[in-house]
């Protein structure tokens, strides 16, 4: 068993990582992070953490204190600048569930993020892990961002066979994926009964589409009055390629992403609280464009459900373990 200390545990992507480890089948949870509730039992984060079976949950201790008791895996679910503060552990695996360490170059910081990278010599030293995609590697790994996620699913096996400047990434999320921390923004009487753009022009996760894809997309998220889930809707034209082909191809052998049937819709509710993503092909008859569709919990697959399966990668484990495939029929 590996022993997985849990940085910002208190936090939305903090508290879905801690479901996935109390359900892995070789992790050992060692260490429970978060400042607000050092000192306190498991159960004031929720009462449920304290009935019988998880009653040998660790008491709460400062992320400081998590981050450095030498677990064999560190799961960092800080702010971006929290987390670029950090001085990785000495040992062990690190997923780094913010944004703090998926760009190698410095200044990506000080333009999307807003706030100038305190470690700038070590941004090199982390891997991208996008297991589809970008296969972690090293010790250090930076978990990709749920919107990024979702638009790399679905174009990144088309990128050498579609137009560059042509891409639209057009993408919708729920409330979670804005953090647990409180704005206006977030209110709910302005996100009930609306749907907003945001950041349009400027959101963080663009350079990392970019980045991965060897070029920019043009990319407007949305915030959606739910509580989890996004939907990403990506505009492209092909060079000429079957683009279904290729994403078929891509994904035969995955059993955590799926490329649904002709005519069928990717859907938001089958991917809430599962660790899957659902991909979607369709002809646009009139402009002779393709649209692919990606869906995926924003805490699932684009947080919590990724930096798990990163880890299962790097140790050997089945890809699959303590991850939530099935979902729910209703």
């Amino acid at each position: 068993m590996a022993t997985v200390a849990i940085a910002g545990a208190s936090g939305y992507a903090g508290q879905e990582t801690l479901d996935r480890v109390l359900a892995h089948p070789a992790l050992e949870l060692y260490a429970l992070g978060s400042d607000s509730l050092a000192g306190q039992a498991a159960h004031a984060l929720d009462p449920r953490l304290g009935r019988n079976g998880w009653s040998r949950i660790p008491r709460f201790i400062t992320n400081e204190a998590a981050l450095s008791c030498g677990a064999d895996v560190t799961f960092v679910c800080l702010s971006h600048q929290e987390a670029a503060r950090l001085v990785p552990p000495a040992r062990g695996v690190v997923v780094d569930l913010s944004g703090a360490h998926r760009f190698a170059d410095p200044e990506v910081y000080s333009a999307w993020y807003g706030f100038e990278h305190p470690a700038p010599d070590d941004l090199g030293s982390w891997s991208y892990g996008l297991p589809e995609v970008s296969p972690p590697t090293g010790r250090l790994i930076a978990n990709p961002g749920c919107y990024a996620t979702a638009a790399l699913l679905a174009l990144a096996p088309l990128a050498g066979e579609i137009e560059r400047e042509a891409v639209v990434v057009d993408a919708k999320s729920g409330m979670t994926g804005a953090g647990r921390s409180l704005a206006a923004s977030s209110h709910a009487g302005v996100v009930l009964e609306n749907v907003t753009a945001y950041r349009v022009g400027e959101h963080q996760h663009a350079p990392e589409m970019a980045l991965l894809l060897g070029f920019p997309v043009t990319f407007v998220p949305h915030l959606l009055p739910v509580r989890r889930g996004l939907l990403a809707t990506c505009f492209v034209r092909s060079r000429g390629a079957d683009l279904r082909a290729l994403l078929e191809d891509h994904y035969e052998a995955s059993h955590v992403v799926t490329v649904l049937p002709e005519g069928v819709v990717p859907d938001l509710a089958r991917m809430q609280q599962t660790d899957g993503a659902e991909i979607g092909v369709f002809e646009d008859r009139l402009t002779g464009g393709v649209i692919v569709i990606c869906a995926l919990d924003n805490l699932g697959k684009g947080a919590a459900g990724q930096a798990v399966q990163n880890v299962n990668l790097l140790f050997g484990l089945d890809e699959t373990a303590g991850l939530r495939l099935s979902g729910v029929l209703v």
